[in-house]
């Protein structure tokens, strides 16, 4: 029996089959031909592709790790600016009468060997190390990833030069650099603390900063840039520097808890800051020889130092894992 024409309805489609045939569609079935894919969950239209920023970010967000150090960090930002919002008194009054008493009414922590409050000189001292640590390591990171990056991009006879200067560097203890160099200078500021630590840390994030460059510049979007005639600064500005910075945003977030616990450490031994400025390393110091008798001048600002060291390599463990592509 010959095949009965069917009518044309509105709500209903013809599509080719792609081997030579049609078949008709429902017009929802039609419609849905032409909407963009759904996401996975179902939810809607799937965004476009994140770039590698925006995914390490909501990967980040997803991870408590990063949480709680990034709020314990924020915290101690808010308290170095603004000290006085939870400490009302002045860590540089003290009353001998009081020396190495316990805790007590509006002086939680007690008091040290001077008759200072301990919770007054633990809070303003968080400015001593977070101005270090951040100052120290936009140092570092500035000076290693322009040196690095043009060593890697250029190479040659100044690549070479660099890599055995940072060699020199390398080799030079640096408590013992420290010793020798801040012991010479009178100044009672964070700022020789804070040269020695870019003049003693750039070398490793020049050498960081270096492989990535050299990495990535023998990549092919690179290659066809230079062949359309990209210069030399486009090509680092805009195609390597962004592909590159990762590793150094890493080491530099990991190394600045180590700068912070190397200001304490320069400054215990005298040769950081000094009296009458307010540093954990100083309060640790005068506090040590009287660990038996006033064991709490020792134990909060070695807290409070531990605690800010764990979390900014916390936060840098936690930005390593979220740029790893080898862990996605």
């Amino acid at each position: 029996m010959p095949d009965q024409q069917q009518p044309y309805e509105p709500e209903r489609a013809v599509a080719g089959t792609g081997m030579g045939g049609q078949m008709d569609l429902g017009a929802s079935e039609a419609i849905t031909l032409e909407k963009p894919p759904e996401s996975p969950d179902g939810t809607g239209p799937q965004d476009k592709p994140r770039s590698l920023w925006s995914d390490a970010w909501h990967d980040l967000c997803r991870n408590p790790v990063f949480i709680i150090s990034a709020l314990v960090i924020l915290f101690l930002i808010v308290i170095s600016i603004w000290p006085s919002l939870i400490a009302s008194g002045s860590p540089l009054k003290c009353d001998l009468a009081k020396a190495q008493e316990g805790s007590q009414s509006g002086h939680p922590f007690g008091f040290n060997g001077q008759g200072c409050d301990v919770y007054t000189r633990t809070v303003y001292g968080a400015r001593t190390s977070v101005a270090v640590g951040v100052l120290a390591t936009l140092g570092v990171a500035v000076l290693g990833s322009v040196l690095g990056g043009l060593a890697g991009f250029f190479g040659g006879a100044g690549d070479a030069i660099l890599s055995r200067i940072t060699d020199v560097f390398f080799a030079i203890p640096v408590v013992l650099g420290g010793l020798v160099l801040l012991s010479v200078i009178t100044s009672n500021t964070v700022w020789p603390v804070i040269g020695f630590i870019v003049l003693l840390g750039w070398p490793q994030i020049s050498r960081i900063a270096r492989g990535s460059v050299i990495t990535a510049k023998q990549n092919d979007y690179v290659q066809a840039a230079r062949a359309l005639g990209a210069s030399n600064s486009r090509l680092l500005l805009r195609h390597i520097a962004p592909n590159a910075v990762a590793p150094v945003i890493v080491v530099a977030t990991i190394a600045l808890g180590t700068y912070i616990s190397l200001e304490a450490t320069l400054s215990f031994l005298g040769v950081g800051l000094k009296p009458p400025s307010v540093s954990w390393g100083i309060d640790i110091s005068a506090a040590a020889p009287y660990v038996r008798n006033a064991p709490h001048a020792l134990l909060w600002p070695s807290g409070a130092l531990a605690v800010t060291v764990l979390a900014f390599i916390m936060l840098g463990d936690a930005v390593r894992d979220a740029l790893d592509p080898k862990l996605r």
